[in-house]
């Protein structure tokens, strides 16, 4: 059995980056959802619910690590605009450990937990169905192969909320976070603004020691560390387009630099192929749909540049910050290819099938999800999708050109054909109604087995695709 191994780093970084605070005294704390595959990894599978309950509702501290949860501190720019005013407002950083598998470190980060300094006049409280859509998304992403957060614990905690964005009185929560970093794009920016180079040098080597040790002899690293978040966050970006998925709120502040989607709010799947879809109805431009995500991702790496200017230079920043875009379509192809299951050859080939196979979806509004579910294997696969619901689509003209792209890739050695789940004749998928169908019977009798049975079956399509703990 594996032991659990606490650490508590943050704090090496000195009390100008934290507040220590003390969690909501809750009226009730009842589980709703425990990660007991990333427990039993970490060592805390053998948790009671009662013992759970306390640690990861009433946060009483982890043997090892922090005393007091830490309310981090961060600025970041929201919807373009700079906001000084920022932090964790409902939230803290728990505690940390060290994962027993690859040694690397993990943050318990909440959302829900409470008001502190920077909550500016929130009730620092987490609705039950927004904690419920957090849990769908991770589950979901980690199935799709998108590298996130995982909801490691949902707890209601048996207050009425009032949203003007949904039927009010509602049920509470609050979350744990299980992620590889809290450390925000926005925590350069607040030691930027605040014209702090010696915090902003602490900050990059602690990033360094504790997320990209393979940079600790760099001769700028300032630089290293800029050119290393620039391809984990292209990648990131790769991933969402090939999962279908739209963050919704792409701030400065919800960009960390180990390159994982995390803060799951207005998120939505997409239906069909549409650049212009958006998650958020209060995004009215536009700015962060699902086609312009990279290129808000690229904004955003360019004011981390901005920020580390004082320690390197923009002789040295600005070449790789120009890696963002290559970065990204170099990486597009390989996550389209591994959603397919399918090897990549040179990258003029698999550049032009990408183009033909977005050119197929733009034009026949296909099913999303379905299209890659019945394509998985490429060729292997051309019977299943002639039964698919969606077949009448792949006999449109629009598809010739893929299906002939198709004939030239050899299946990879994951691609897992044999697994039940494509027997199926739809894929599991995620779109608004089915969300709201999953919380509705929570919301009108308590009941708790749709949601059962739809985490079920993502931890089938999860097996399907090969991801693991």
């Amino acid at each position: 059995m594996r032991e659990f191994q606490p650490a508590r780093r943050h704090e090496e970084l000195g009390g100008e980056f934290f507040d220590p605070v003390r969690p909501a005294d809750f009226p009730k704390t009842i589980l709703r959802h425990r990660d007991q595959r990333w427990a039993e990894r970490l060592g805390l599978g053998a948790l009671s619910e009662e013992e759970w309950v306390r640690h990861f509702g009433r946060f009483e501290p982890l043997s090892g690590s922090f005393e007091q949860p830490l309310a981090l501190r961060y600025h970041g720019h929201q919807f373009r605009s700079y906001n000084p005013d920022l932090g964790d407002g409902r939230g803290f950083l728990f505690a940390q450990c060290v994962d027993p598998v690859d040694g690397r470190l993990l943050d318990f980060g909440t959302k829900g937990s409470g008001r502190t300094p920077w909550s500016r006049g929130g009730d620092g409280r987490l609705t039950l169905k927004g904690g419920v859509r957090e849990v769908l998304a991770t589950e979901m992403l980690e199935a799709l192969g998108v590298y996130t957060s995982k909801s490691f614990s949902l707890v209601e905690t048996g207050e009425e909320l009032y949203r003007g964005d949904e039927p009010s009185p509602t049920r509470s929560a609050v979350l744990v976070r299980l992620s590889h970093s809290h450390i925000r794009i926005g925590t350069f920016q607040r030691l930027a603004y605040l014209e702090d180079p010696g915090n902003l040098r602490r900050l990059v080597e602690y990033s360094i020691t504790n997320y990209y040790p393979e940079l600790t002899d760099a001769p700028d690293p300032a630089a290293a560390l800029l050119e290393r978040v620039v391809k984990e966050v292209a990648r990131l970006g790769a991933q969402w387009i090939a999962a279908g998925f739209v963050h919704g709120v792409l701030n400065t502040d919800n960009i960390n630099i180990t390159g994982e989607s995390f803060d799951y709010g207005p998120w939505r799947f997409l239906p069909h192929y549409d650049p212009d879809f958006t998650a958020a109805y209060f995004d009215e431009t536009g700015l962060y749909s699902f086609g312009r995500q990279p290129d808000t991702l690229a904004w955003n790496l360019t004011r981390l540049a901005e920020c580390l200017v004082p320690l390197s230079s923009i002789e040295a920043l600005e070449p790789v910050l120009n890696t963002v875009w290559p970065a990204f379509r170099a990486e597009l192809p390989r996550q389209i290819l591994r959603r397919l299951g399918l090897k990549p050859r040179d990258t003029e080939r698999d550049s032009a099938f990408l183009s033909a196979l977005f050119g197929f979806l733009n034009e026949s509004k296909a099913p999303y999800e379905q299209f890659f579910f019945d394509w998985r294997g490429g060729a292997l696969s051309a019977e299943r999708a002639a039964r698919s619901p969606a077949a009448e689509f792949y006999m449109r003209e629009s598809f010739r050109a893929v299906a002939d792209g198709l004939e030239g890739f050899a299946p990879a050695a994951e691609v897992n054909l044999d697994h039940p789940y494509f027997g199926r004749e739809r894929p599991r998928t995620m779109l608004i109604e089915e969300m709201e169908a999953v919380w509705a019977p929570i919301a009108e009798r308590d009941d708790w087995g749709e949601l059962a049975r739809v985490l079920g079956e993502i931890a089938e399509m999860r097996e399907a695709y090969g991801v693991t703990v």
